[in-house]
């Protein structure tokens, strides 16, 4: 799948819905990406872009049964191997932009407050915000490190996860992938065998 530049320039401020699971309690681990790029909002998927390492990192993790590819799109396969495990993705800021560093940071810490009031709702048990300088600039801990946080949110488990973009050199689909795991694991997700 591709687009035309005149496709992802259309695709500029536009949103992509929230992929969560029917149903109160069936979310268990809901991933935060910062902002949709301009190949998600086209094709109205969640870390749709062919260079982006997320299902990588997820099948890597023993997340999923295998490496999802929605660089086209969401399918019902590719829905049903994310929901149907109790895993949702949603973003800190809904409005499409080429490059994240176009996203203010009032604008994400505003996202953290819009998030706070989904969380209320959906109830995951692990909130994974896919970013650290997202985390960082949104929920305020400037020192804030990988992992684990002190914080919660509305009532969830909080995580600073690496971003998965392909911008992103310092961490590789193998270093991503135990850190997606240790939240997965929180949350209750079950995990296939760890990949290398």
């Amino acid at each position: 799948m591709s687009f035309t530049r005149a496709e992802l320039a259309a695709a500029a401020g536009r949103s992509v819905p929230d992929l969560v699971p029917d149903g109160t309690g069936k979310l268990r681990l809901l991933f935060v990406g910062i902002n949709p790029g301009l190949w998600t909002s086209a094709a109205q998927a969640h870390f749709a872009h062919p260079g982006n390492r997320f299902y990588k990192a997820l099948y890597a993790a023993g997340i999923t049964p295998s490496v999802l590819d929605v660089s086209g799109g969401f399918d019902a396969g590719s829905r049903r191997a994310l929901v149907g495990r109790g895993i949702g993705i949603t973003n800190l800021v809904d409005r499409a932009t080429a490059r994240a560093d176009q996203i203010a940071d009032d604008e994400l810490r505003a996202g953290a407050e819009r998030l706070a009031k989904k969380v209320e709702i959906w109830r995951p048990r692990v909130v994974g915000i896919v970013g650290i300088g997202a985390f960082r600039t949104a929920f305020g801990p400037r020192d804030a490190s990988v992992g684990r946080q002190t914080e919660r949110c509305a009532g969830a488990e909080l995580w600073a996860l690496p971003n998965p973009s392909g911008l992103n050199a310092h961490y590789q689909v193998g270093a991503l992938a135990p850190l997606y795991r240790a939240a997965a694991r929180a949350a209750g997700i079950e995990l296939g065998p760890l990949r290398r």
